[in-house]
């Protein structure tokens, strides 16, 4: 009867104050990828993928593929607003700069001219607008792709340090409305041409 009692008692005790914690067995999951050894195969698989009802998809390939970014879905992009909101801001930048220095900060009388000579600020005003364009365009681009990115999921996937060379790969990620793993799977393994279906891990 004591001993049973004692029992009962260590067994609170260790539930008040754990003296172990439950680790995660199974990594965390980032999606499932299917290799492919030529683009055609790639493009159709994301066709049917993306007609399946997916749509956190995404292809790897070695080369551009226009045909790819059109199968997965990706038929926008907020790039040319970015642009065109840095080069508007560039030219007014650009304009009022030197409305500022001609007309409040340091107005000089040369000839009788009126000190808002806008015709004189164009030149100024396109340089301005053209180089902040180009900036916008850059750093949108690298934002839009999330980079400089050191470290990616997909780098812990099977041969696909091969996606450099003659390899192709279609991902399904894991944050995907439709993903289930198991159907995933299945589907992934069903498309033609693919290869070494696998999990990738965060």
């Amino acid at each position: 009867m004591a001993d049973d009692a004692k029992r009962i008692g260590e067994h609170a005790e260790d539930e008040l104050h754990p003296t172990h914690i439950r680790r995660r067995t199974t990594p965390p999951l980032y999606g499932i990828m299917a290799e492919f050894d030529n683009p055609s195969d790639l493009v159709a698989a994301a066709r049917q993928t993306y007609g399946a009802g997916y749509r956190r998809i995404n292809g790897y390939s070695p080369y551009p593929i226009e045909e790819l970014t059109e199968a997965i879905g990706f038929t926008r992009t907020t790039l040319p607003l970015i642009v065109l909101i840095g080069g508007i801001l560039g030219g007014l930048g650009g304009f009022f700069m030197q409305y500022w220095i001609a007309v409040i900060d340091y107005p000089l009388n040369v000839g009788g001219k009126p000190q808002n000579s806008w015709p004189a600020f164009i030149p100024i005003t396109f340089e301005t607008t053209v180089l902040c364009a180009a900036f916008a365009a850059v750093f949108g681009m690298l934002a839009l792709n999330k980079l400089p990115q050191p470290y990616h999921p997909v780098f812990n996937a099977p041969n696909f340090a091969m996606a450099t060379r003659d390899r192709f790969f279609l991902v399904i990620e894991a944050t995907d409305p439709l993903f289930k793993h198991d159907d995933a799977t299945q589907f992934m393994k069903s498309l033609e041409g693919a290869k070494n279906v696998s999990d990738v891990e965060v």
